[in-house]
């Protein structure tokens, strides 16, 4: 190899080596030890913990709650069971699909029989699934959708299933950026809390 090549491939290596120990190493650890000391909960998963310190769930990633006296999430269609977190996805099934709309009609169905005293639309976000099937948060309309069959189950007043619904509601960081949210876990959380009282 003549020197002329040398000189080139020598400092090609010499930064392919630099770029992948800044870029690979030091910047993923530097970035970790940051998150981890200033947004810690965050780095860790969002993870809510009960009064025994035993994770039950997480911020982040919805729960297949199926009981009448429970809110209900945003169905998800992962693979092998609903919210399953190392299988996120859609169903990929596009609005044309006659597929979906069956769904959608069955889904229907089934809310309005669990849900014989609540209007008769059904908020979209109880019926369509999301692009990566984890979503932890409904719409307020949705959740105060439910409200009635909750009370029903519990044997609350509708006004105060009403009540947790709006101590439970969050705005985006900039109002203008999407709805207001309930995150489903913290929202029946707070009705066994109500309950425990």
């Amino acid at each position: 190899m003549s020197v002329t090549r040398m000189s080139y491939v020598r400092p090609a290596l010499v930064m392919t080596v630099l770029l992948t120990l800044a870029t690979g190493v030091v910047y993923p650890l530097l970035t970790t030890g940051v998150s981890e000391l200033v947004f810690r909960p965050q780095a860790m998963g969002s993870l809510i913990k009960d009064s025994g310190n035993k994770v039950i769930g997480s911020e982040l990633i919805g729960q297949n709650f199926t009981r009448n006296d429970y809110f209900w999430g945003r169905p998800s269609v992962t693979s092998d069971s609903p919210y399953n977190p190392m299988a996120s996805a859609g169903s990929n099934l596009a609005a044309s699909n006659p597929a979906l709309d069956q769904a959608v009609k069955d889904r229907v169905a089934a809310l309005r029989k669990a849900n014989p005293q609540s209007p008769a639309t059904v908020p979209v976000d109880l019926v369509t699934s999301s692009g990566s099937g984890l979503d932890p948060q409904i719409s307020v309309e949705a959740a105060q959708w439910q409200a009635p069959r909750i009370a029903a189950a519990r044997g609350l007043p509708l006004a105060q299933v009403n009540k947790l619904i709006d101590d439970n509601t969050s705005s985006p960081l900039i109002g203008y950026l999407g709805p207001d949210v309930v995150n489903v876990l913290g929202l029946n959380l707070a009705l066994d809390e109500r309950k425990a009282n």
